[in-house]
């Protein structure tokens, strides 16, 4: 089967993420900036940073569906216990948002973000599994350095909380900067794929 209908599934769950953590967001009590930055303000700084999860997670993705041109049962469920660690973002952010960076909301959210990183991992395996060893996305991914360097990051970012939340919203933020910038040879396969059709 094609690729179509799980891309658009996806795209359609990842914008209902995002939407829900907006909606998350109080609106201050008063008018005045005081209100701003004591009702809003740290939710805002936590969804900015979910945000650009949520939207880093949305760029791979279509990059990886990219190189794919079909699916299997296997590559459907793997999709969707990504979108599952996904879905729960709204959640462990509104917490952590609402607690003002707490140790045990902190955790959870860098472990909402470890099990979201290792179901990419997996989806990425089994649409390899389906196209082989030569598939395009095999031959893009090679040696992944920023693959390997997140889990350790999150794991690193959720035992520090422990020591000081902010030292764990450290290795958070350190990891999306990681992926802000896309993979340069992932779209490079990507460009070719489109070319060739």
């Amino acid at each position: 089967m094609g690729t179509g209908r799980l891309e658009a599934f996806s795209d359609g769950v990842l914008a209902i993420i995002i939407t829900i953590m907006v909606l998350e967001l109080k609106v201050p009590d008063k008018p005045t900036w005081e209100s701003f930055r004591l009702d809003t303000g740290t939710g805002l700084v936590v969804y900015l940073l979910s945000f650009i999860y949520v939207g880093i997670y949305w760029n791979n993705h279509h990059h990886m569906l990219q190189l794919c041109s079909r699916v299997s049962g296997g590559v459907l469920w793997a999709n969707l216990h990504l979108l599952f660690w996904l879905s729960l973002l709204p959640f462990s952010t509104k917490w952590m948002g609402d607690e003002g960076f707490d140790q045990v909301p902190v955790v959870l959210y860098g472990i909402n973000l470890f099990l979201a990183g290792v179901a990419y991992y997996v989806l990425e395996r089994a649409i390899i599994g389906v196209e082989g060893r030569d598939s395009p996305l095999n031959l893009a991914l090679g040696r992944s350095y920023k693959e390997l360097a997140s889990p350790p990051l999150y794991l690193l970012g959720i035992a520090a909380t422990f020591v000081d939340p902010w030292l764990g919203m450290a290795c958070y933020v350190a990891a999306a900067l990681m992926w802000l910038v896309p993979d340069r040879r992932v779209e490079r396969f990507a460009a070719q794929a489109a070319e060739s059709g």
